[in-house]
C-alpha cells in the first residue's frame, strides 16, 4: 500500500497493486446508529468499466448520517462502508475504461453519468443516468450485483451511494468517478462530491439565479450555505438565512447572507415575516432542512406570481407534500434539484476549475480536520451541530 502522507501521486499509488486484493482500513457500519468500527478490510481488484481509486481525503454529509441511522427500513444493509464526499487517486481501472488511467486526481459523484443512456444523451434539462443515478437502496456493484468489499473472513460489505468513500481504498463504476485538473487542492475539491455542488448548483443551473434577486435559505448546514455561496456570487440583492440555530448566523453572515431569522424567536409565521422583509415575497427560496413543515414556509415565502421553491433537503418522512392544488395556481412554482442538476461527468471538471480561480470559497465550509480514526468524533460534531464538513485524511 502506497505512502499515506505524501501528495505526490508516485508516492500513493503503486503499480504493484494493480490487479491484486488489497487490504486497508475502512469504517464499517454494523448495525444503524452503533459506532463506526476501523478495522482492516479487504478490496477487489476493479472489474469491467470500474476504477479502484485511493481516497487522500473524505468528509461526512447529513445523508450518510441519515443512512447509518437506519431513517429508512429499506436502507439498512448491514455491514456497510458509507460516504459519498471524497477526493484521491486512480489506483487501477478496469477492463474497458478509457477516460482514467492510474494516477489521475479525481472525485467520486453518487449521481453517476454514463453519458450513453437516454438520459445522459437528452437535450432535455436533466442529470438523471439510467444504470447510475442516485440510489440510496443500492448496495452492490452494477456490472455483477457484488460487492467489492470483504472483511477479513471473507465475508461480503455492502456499498453505498454509489461511491463508499469511508475507507482507504474504493472501487466505483466508471461512470461515478470524475477527473479533476491536478492543479485543483484535493483538499478542497472533496466538497464537490454533494454539499457544494448541490447547494450552489441549485442556484445557478436549477434557478438560475438573476442579479439583484431576493433569496431566502432555510437550513444553513453546508448545502444551505452553498446556496448562500451561489447567490452571492450571483449577485442576489438580499439573502435571508433561516436556522433554529442561532450560532448559524455568524457562518452565514461569513459566507454573504444579509439576514437572519431564527424562528424560535418569532411570534408569527416565518413566512410572514419574509414576506414583510421583501415587499411581498423572495423570488427565489430554498429548503434544505429536509422537513416538509420548512417546506411550507418556504413555499409561502415565494412572491406569488413568479417565486420559485426549491427542495434540497432529504425527507425520510412517509408524509406528501404539504399544499393544496389550487395553491399552485397563484404562479408560484416548486421544483427539486438533485446534485444541483450539474452533470457530473461532463461538468463538474469545469465548475471545479472555477473553484480553482477562487469564484467559491470553498475554505468557509471546512471547519474541522481530523485523522480517519477519529470519524466517529466527526460523526458526533456534526450530530451536535457543531461542523459543516469535517475532513478526514486518510
Amino acid at each position: 500500500m502506497g505512502s499515506l502522507g505524501s501528495n505526490n501521486k508516485d508516492d500513493i499509488v503503486s503499480s504493484e497493486t494493480v490487479g491484486k486484493v488489497i487490504t486497508c482500513k475502512a469504517a464499517v457500519a454494523y448495525a444503524a446508529g452503533q459506532p463506526l468500527v476501523v478495522e482492516e478490510i479487504r478490496v477487489d481488484p476493479p472489474q469491467k468499466m470500474e476504477v479502484r481509486i485511493r481516497v487522500l481525503f473524505t468528509s461526512i454529509c447529513h445523508t450518510d448520517l441519515s443512512a447509518w441511522k437506519g431513517e429508512s427500513e429499506a436502507q439498512q444493509a448491514f455491514p456497510r462502508i458509507f460516504g459519498h464526499e471524497a477526493s484521491g487517486v486512480v489506483e487501477s481501472v478496469g477492463e474497458g475504461v478509457t477516460d482514467l488511467e492510474i494516477g489521475d486526481h479525481v472525485v467520486p459523484i453518487f449521481n453517476g453519468e454514463c453519458e450513453k443512456c437516454v438520459y445522459c444523451k437528452s437535450k432535455k434539462t436533466t442529470n438523471l443516468c439510467e444504470k447510475f443515478r442516485v440510489n440510496p437502496m443500492k448496495s452492490t456493484m452494477a456490472n455483477d450485483g457484488k460487492c467489492r468489499f470483504s472483511t477479513k473472513e471473507g465475508n461480503p460489505i455492502f456499498h453505498f451511494l454509489n461511491t463508499s468513500t469511508f475507507t482507504q481504498y474504493t472501487v466505483l463504476d466508471s461512470a461515478c468517478v470524475v477527473k479533476i485538473d491536478r492543479e485543483a487542492s484535493l483538499k478542497n475539491i472533496t466538497l464537490l462530491s454533494c454539499g457544494v455542488s448541490t447547494g450552489l448548483g441549485a442556484v445557478w443551473n436549477t434557478a438560475d439565479l438573476e442579479e439583484g434577486s431576493t433569496v431566502v435559505v432555510f437550513g444553513l448546514g453546508a448545502v444551505g450555505l452553498a446556496v448562500v455561496e451561489g447567490a452571492r456570487v450571483r449577485g442576489a440583492s438580499k439573502i435571508i438565512g433561516v436556522d433554529i440555530n442561532s450560532d448559524k448566523r455568524i457562518k452565514g453572515q461569513a459566507i454573504g447572507i444579509t439576514d437572519f431569522i431564527n424562528p424560535k424567536d418569532l411570534d408569527k409565521p416565518v413566512h410572514q415575516k419574509i414576506r414583510e422583509m421583501t415587499d411581498g415575497g423572495v423570488d427565489y427560496s430554498f429548503e434544505c432542512a429536509g422537513n416538509l413543515d420548512v417546506l411550507r414556509e418556504a413555499f409561502l415565502s415565494a412572491h406569488d406570481g413568479w417565486g420559485l421553491t426549491v427542495l434540497l433537503g432529504v425527507h425520510p418522512s412517509p408524509r406528501l407534500l404539504p399544499l393544496h392544488p389550487m395553491e399552485l395556481f397563484d404562479g408560484r412554482r416548486i421544483v427539486a434539484s438533485v446534485f444541483g442538476d450539474f452533470k457530473g461527468k461532463s461538468q463538474l471538471p469545469h465548475f471545479a476549475n472555477q473553484c480553482t480561480k477562487g469564484v467559491v470559497k470553498l475554505d468557509e465550509f471546512i471547519t474541522h480536520e481530523m485523522p480517519f480514526s477519529k470519524i466517529n468524533d466527526a460523526m458526533q460534531l456534526l450530530l451536535d451541530g457543531k461542523s459543516l464538513r469535517c475532513l478526514l485524511h486518510l
